[in-house]
């Protein structure tokens, strides 16, 4: 995949990184799920899209809520982690499907809710927010989300830097910062919530191999170097340890 804008154009592929993020991406804190069920989004009677589902990380935390669920991601890897997922589970209300967001094969006014977590930005915006609103339901609910480590925080900043400087192009963080306040529809709110994540060294190693500067997007050679010197960099920090994110959530009711 080439995204304008992101990393200068150079490509990348999660579906290279679909075993590590299944066993690692799924961080998020609960505040997360906490303002998710506030809003709405799993309630129970009622049908729920996940756009960019990756291994299904949201809704396989909200199945149990009740609502018919529904994830795609343009990842044909991605989504085969997701069904195991669910399969291991008993999700029986989750399918997932491989589909573009921006050429969903789903009928008008389908979903009372579509989500799109760690993604938005990745989509070709007008093509997307015209998919999303065909496919919500009059006064339905779009919320994206944006989870993103510190840049202040020790592990994240050493980390971070060792990536940059054997893959240059990886724009981490502004990318995904700027999009939560570029609203895709009016009346857009957005809660930013500050967090301490829990890691212990193979955690954090693998959630760095399942970003997109690394395993998704360096050759093969360049991606052993890397692991190689962070595995090296690790050895410094206790077994446990924590890394301070930001959470932002923007929510919009679609008329």
């Amino acid at each position: 995949m080439n995204v304008q804008g992101v990393d200068s154009g150079n490509a990348f592929d999660f579906g290279r990184t679909s075993e590590l993020y299944a066993k690692y991406r799924d961080v998020y804190p609960p505040e997360l799920y906490e303002r998710l069920h506030e809003l709405g989004v799993g309630k129970a009677g009622t049908c729920w899209l996940d756009l960019g589902t990756g291994t299904g990380v949201l809704p396989l935390n909200l199945y149990k809520c009740g609502a018919r669920i529904i994830g795609t991601d343009v990842s044909a890897e991605q989504i085969d982690a997701a069904k195991a997922a669910a399969q291991e589970k008993g999700a029986e209300n989750v399918e997932f499907f491989t589909s573009s967001a921006e050429a969903l094969p789903f009928a008008d006014n389908t979903f009372d809710c579509v989500t799109a977590a760690q993604c938005f930005w990745y989509f070709d915006r007008e093509k997307a927010v015209r998919e999303i609103r065909r496919v919500l339901r009059p006064g339905g609910l779009f919320v994206k989300v944006y989870l993103t480590w510190s840049s202040q925080d020790p592990a994240a900043r050493r980390s971070c830097r060792l990536t940059k400087r054997l893959n240059p192009a990886w724009s981490f963080g502004s990318t995904g910062y700027r999009d939560m306040y570029a609203h895709p529809f009016p009346g857009g709110r957005v809660d930013v919530i500050d967090c301490e994540l829990p890691f212990t060294r193979e955690t954090w190693h693998g959630r760095m191999c399942a970003c997109r500067g690394t395993l998704a997007s360096m050759d093969a050679e360049t991606f052993r170097v890397w692991e190689a010197r962070h595995r090296k960099m690790l050895e410094k920090y206790p077994e446990s340890f924590t890394v301070r994110h930001r959470l932002y959530i923007a929510s919009y009711m679609v008329e």
